[in-house]
């Protein structure tokens, strides 16, 4: 069994004008597949080859030797789970029990604004930044390069990839504009409400 490339959930033009086709021709057709290719270079011929990519990156992350397969694994699955969090007239506000948990662990919806565009931005260098459920409580965390919260005991709810090639053609090196638009107008809440039934 080899690992594929997972279809992505709208057309490339879909999120337009906030990231356009030729960031998604780059990011997902390029760095998005690389990761894959490598990884199943990677894997192939050994016990990782048949195993689902959740437990190739738990069985892979605390050793040295096998840092270039959860690198690329990790990647595979915190790329494919970004695509997820964001849709065509996305973003802004949500409504009902998912605001009201929004509220009561940040006080206020723009709390939790302030605090995720925060995460994003001070996070040097390339990483991610979280919303992820921590038993009952809902917190903000950032990580490092392929890092993911799938190793931390905690489920991610939502996440804004901060490598410069997700957000460079369309921002140039304005990373709060991005988080900001990320925030406005991209965010899938269904996705979000989903990943918290779970």
């Amino acid at each position: 069994m080899t690992f594929s490339l997972p279809k992505l959930p709208y057309e490339k033009i879909a999120l337009e004008p906030y990231i356009s086709r030729d960031t998604l021709n780059f990011h997902y057709d390029k760095h998005h597949q690389t990761y894959v290719t490598k990884l199943n270079e990677l894997v192939e011929g050994t016990e990782f080859a048949g195993m689902e990519l959740e437990d190739v990156i738990r069985e892979t992350e605390n050793d040295p030797d096998l840092r270039g397969v959860f690198n690329n694994a990790a990647q595979v699955w915190n790329h494919t789970f970004y695509w997820h969090c964001m849709k065509q007239n996305g973003g802004g506000k949500p409504s009902g029990d998912l605001l009201a948990l929004l509220e009561e662990n940040f006080g206020t919806y723009e709390n939790f604004f302030t605090a995720f565009k925060q995460a994003a931005l001070t996070q040097f260098g390339s990483g991610w930044a979280w919303l992820v459920a921590d038993k009952d409580t809902l917190k903000i965390v950032k990580t490092s390069n392929a890092e993911t919260p799938l190793t931390q005991d905690i489920t991610p709810l939502l996440t804004c990839d901060v490598w410069e090639h997700a957000y460079y053609l369309d921002y140039q090196n304005k990373r709060p504009d991005y988080v900001e638009t990320f925030l406005n107008h991209l965010v899938n809440w269904d996705f979000v409400e989903k990943n918290l039934s779970r």
